[in-house]
Order: C-alpha cells, then structure tokens, then sequence
C-alpha cells in the first residue's frame, strides 16, 4: 500500500483550512484518512502551522511521501531536517544528544526568523496605517480649505455688493445736497449787486434832489469887502 502525506481541505468557500494527514493514496481527497499530523491555515500571515513533527519524521522513514505543498511545509517545521539528523545519528556522525541540540538550534534561528517576518508585517501594517491617515488627513484639510474659500469668497462678494450699493447711495444724495448748498450762495450772490446798486441809485437821486445850501449872513459880509477891497485896489491903480 502506497502511503502519501497530503492536506485534507476543510473551511468555507473563500476561507480554506487544511488538515495535514497521512492516508492511502487510493482515498479520496477530503476521504478517510490514516493519522492526523497537523494543521494548516493559509489565510493568516504568515500562515499558520501546527505539525506533530515526531510523528511526521517516523512516517517519512516508513516510506510515507509527501505532496509538494505537504513537502514544503513539513520543510518550514523542521521535519525534514530532522530526519536528515536522525540520518547522521544512524550512521554515527553524532549521537542523539547532538542531533537534539542540532535540531533546538535550528528551531530558535527559525523561530527568531518568523518573529523578524512578524514585527515587519506589523511594522508595515503600522506603517501602511498611518500613511492612509496621514493620507485622509491631507484630504480632509483639502476640504475644509475648498469649504473656507468658498464662504471667503461668498463674504468678499457680499462685501464688495455692500459697497457698491453704499457708495451707489452716497452718490445718489449727494447732487441734493450740492443744490441744497449751492442755492443760498446763488441767491445771496445775485441780491447782493442788486441791494448795492439801488444804494447808488438812491445816492445819486438825493445828491441830484437836494436843493444848493444858502449863504450864511457871515459868508456874506465876508465877502463883500472883499468886493470893496478890489474896487480900492482898482481906484488906487
């Protein structure tokens, strides 16, 4: 009877979980099985693994085969580098206790690798995470500064209409006021000559009115002898 190693899926559609077995390799697939090794669950990152390896490396020196994805996996948990130990113990390169100390050895380096593989999945996912809200960030402001310019710009409109139909109305009053103003001057202007010129005209009529003014009796006396003194010159000449 030929012996395989193989996965038996298991899981939903989309979802698949595995179960690491060794069955004949006449059954079915997802059929009976012989031992129940382990598990193996693809989804998760990285994936998932649970091998009794013990077991594993006592059926591969039974003969049992391995599928390639069966192979690579009993490679990812040591079970073929245990055998290949058991190989040299067999043949007295090293006795068990070196093999041991071999095997501990390398599960410790694998298992220092598979924590550096994790901090660097949750390092990126960190990462990842904080560049997306960096990212949301960025459009967020983005929108707020669009929304802030929209109601800057809706102000200033407003604005600039308050001033025009501010000064459109100072404009409007202002040529009443000019007129209200102007008019006194007008009329202030325009009677003043004509009060002055009646003034002159009054002044001219009661110069041309007033009658000579007479000689007083002591203007005449005075001048009669003057009248007298000229007649005596003459006589005496």
């Amino acid at each position: 009877m030929s012996v395989k190693i193989r996965l038996q899926r298991h899981g939903s559609k989309g979802k698949p979980f595995f179960h690491i077995v060794v069955a004949d390799s006449r059954a079915r697939r997802d059929g009976k099985f012989i031992e129940k090794l382990g598990i193996y669950n693809p989804i998760t990152n990285p994936a998932t693994i649970e091998l009794n390896v013990n077991s594993a490396v006592k059926w591969l020196n039974n003969g049992a085969q391995p599928t390639d994805t069966a192979r690579a996996i009993l490679s990812y948990k040591g079970a073929l580098y245990k055998k290949h130990l058991q190989g040299g113990v067999a043949k007295g390169a090293f006795d068990e206790a070196e093999a041991e100390k071999r095997f501990a050895a390398w599960l410790e380096n694998k298992e220092a690798r598979v924590q550096d593989k994790v901090q660097g999945l949750t390092k990126a996912q960190s990462d990842a995470k904080k560049a997306a809200l960096e990212a949301e960030a960025k459009v967020n402001q983005a929108r707020l500064d669009a929304a802030q310019k929209v109601l800057d710009d809706a102000k200033a409109e407003e604005e600039a209409k308050l001033a025009e139909a501010k000064a459109a109305e100072e404009a409007a009053n202002a040529p009443a006021e000019v007129e209200a103003t102007e008019e006194p001057v007008a009329e202030a202007t325009v009677e003043t000559p004509v009060a002055e010129t009646a003034t002159e005209e009054q002044t001219a009529e009661t110069t041309a009115e007033a009658p000579a003014a007479e000689p007083t009796p002591e203007e005449t006396a005075t001048e009669e002898p003057t009248a007298e003194a000229e007649g005596t010159e003459e006589t005496k000449a």
